[in-house]
């Protein structure tokens, strides 16, 4: 049996809850606008980051910059 203390779990705010993982997780969404169709990059609280040409491209660029793509329906 081990002796050592289990540490007790930390307690968290709703809004702390809220937030975690806003810094790296995002989805992305197709797109249009004057006749062009892209994908856009989003932060998870919904705030447009960037707008590639293909999904392809969007998935490559969040992959480089170490954020998780996410889906969502």
């Amino acid at each position: 049996m081990n002796t050592q203390e289990i540490e007790k779990p930390k307690s968290i705010s709703t809004g702390d809850l809220a937030t975690l993982g806003m810094n790296q997780v995002v989805y992305l969404r197709q797109q249009a606008a004057n006749g062009q169709v892209f994908w856009s990059i989003h932060a998870a609280d919904g705030t447009e980051m960037a707008r590639l040409a293909d999904r392809p491209t969007a998935l490559a660029a969040c992959l480089q910059h170490e954020l998780e793509p996410v889906s969502v329906h």
